[in-house]
């Protein structure tokens, strides 16, 4: 019995564990290397983040977009934001859906996978079988992208004028100014900046 003793077999089993299930190091999130290219903002490692995530690019900017209420695109592995930001906006949102959407709540790890059951999702840890709903705020869930996107045309109505002259048009949480229209009209607009919760089109003639 004694090439069969408890103790011997246990030292043999730790021995040939991988190292990684034996340390107490939680994932890391990539650092977010941002710059500032005239009023917009560029995401140089957004690839990078999305990898480490095991997430898919385009659902990571789509929560990105809308959580600091800005537009946005992907340029290969970059990702480019429509407004100024700075390094710690993006970090604290990127950190909520790390929580939310990627590590495992008992391991900490982010080798996991989103499933649905029924009308709940799930995140399911590959790394140590745990397994969570998820919970989204309300906002996040039923929200598809930003109101309003740069390029994008609009039918809007004029509701007041601004100082300038300008009139001023509502859509979701925007305040939209379009140049030489009249209040009480309905016009065909096109986006052309957006900054914060202000925007600014011009008329589109058809």
């Amino acid at each position: 019995m004694s090439s069969y003793d408890y103790e011997a077999l246990l030292k043999k089993a730790k021995a040939n564990l991988p190292e990684h299930t034996n340390d107490g190091e939680r994932f890391q999130m990539p650092e977010p290397d941002l710059f500032i290219e005239g009023k917009s903002t560029v995401f140089r490692n957004f690839g990078d983040v999305a990898d480490a995530f095991r997430r898919d690019a385009d659902a990571i900017l789509a929560y990105l977009l809308r959580e600091l209420g800005t537009a946005g695109n992907l340029d290969g592995r970059r990702a480019i934001f429509k407004s100024r930001l700075g390094v710690e906006q993006v970090k604290t949102r990127l950190k909520a859906y790390l929580n939310t959407y990627v590590l495992c709540s008992e391991c900490g790890k982010p080798d996991s996978k989103l499933v649905k059951s029924g009308r709940v999702l799930v995140l399911e840890c590959e790394a140590c079988g745990a397994h969570r709903p998820v919970k989204v705020p309300r906002a996040v869930a039923v929200a598809e992208g930003p109101a309003l996107v740069i390029g994008n045309t609009y039918d809007v109505l004029i509701q007041d004028l601004g100082k300038k002259g300008d009139g001023i048009a509502k859509v979701d949480k925007y305040i939209i100014f379009v140049p030489g229209t009249t209040k009480g009209t309905t016009v065909k607009i096109k986006i052309t900046n957006i900054s914060g919760t202000s925007a600014f089109a011009q008329v589109v003639n058809e």
